[in-house]
């Protein structure tokens, strides 16, 4: 892919200095990738959820409406779940980013051609969805100029960066799904179940 970013230093880029940010990943690489940029009680990696990120996003967004959440997925992740940003856009919460790691593959099953390969723009649909905020970042200095858009409270905002599809050693974040969920809902200031 032309002007496409090593996908671990975007994410570590975009997750500088994040404060109070809430994280949810994406099934697969991207939890990969945020787990590489440092594991942290406000991360939220999916397991076997495919297609489900961003309405994670959009739930933990309206439950925590003082606190800026990203969501940090795939293509391939974000096209399972392509009505989840008409839903984002008709709910419109102010504190919720959508970002896509595209790399028009399939990542997880043999980089197969993702339907972004073959010609899906997801910065279009997701404008068409209704979102007003969407940006396409292909280059380290439109990536600088995003991020301050994780921590603004005049969202939904949507953002898909261009990444290489160059292979990296996976970094694998905690799988225990009820570890993660008690991690989390303390880090919310919530008692554990």
């Amino acid at each position: 892919m032309m002007n496409a970013l090593d996908r671990r230093s975007a994410v570590k880029a975009l997750l500088k200095d994040r404060g109070d940010l809430l994280v949810v990943t994406g099934l697969g690489s991207s939890s990969y990738d945020v787990f590489d940029a440092g594991d942290h009680p406000a991360n939220f990696y999916l397991w076997g959820a495919m297609g489900g990120a961003a309405m994670v996003g959009l739930g933990l967004a309206l439950a925590q409406p003082a606190r800026p959440v990203a969501v940090i997925t795939g293509d391939g992740e974000q096209l399972m779940g392509l009505g989840s940003l008409a839903t984002i856009a008709a709910k419109k919460p102010r504190n919720l980013s959508i970002v896509v790691l595209d790399n028009a593959h399939f990542g997880e099953t043999g980089m197969q051609q993702s339907h972004s390969g073959l010609g899906a723009k997801l910065e279009l649909i997701a404008s068409g969805a209704g979102l007003p905020s969407v940006t396409e970042i292909r280059d380290l200095d439109a990536l600088d100029a995003f991020r301050p858009m994780l921590r603004d409270m005049s969202g939904p905002h949507f953002a898909r960066i261009a990444i290489s599809t160059a292979h990296v050693e996976r970094a694998l974040p905690p799988r225990d799904g009820v570890f993660l969920k008690n991690r989390f809902r303390a880090h919310l200031g919530f008692q554990t179940m």
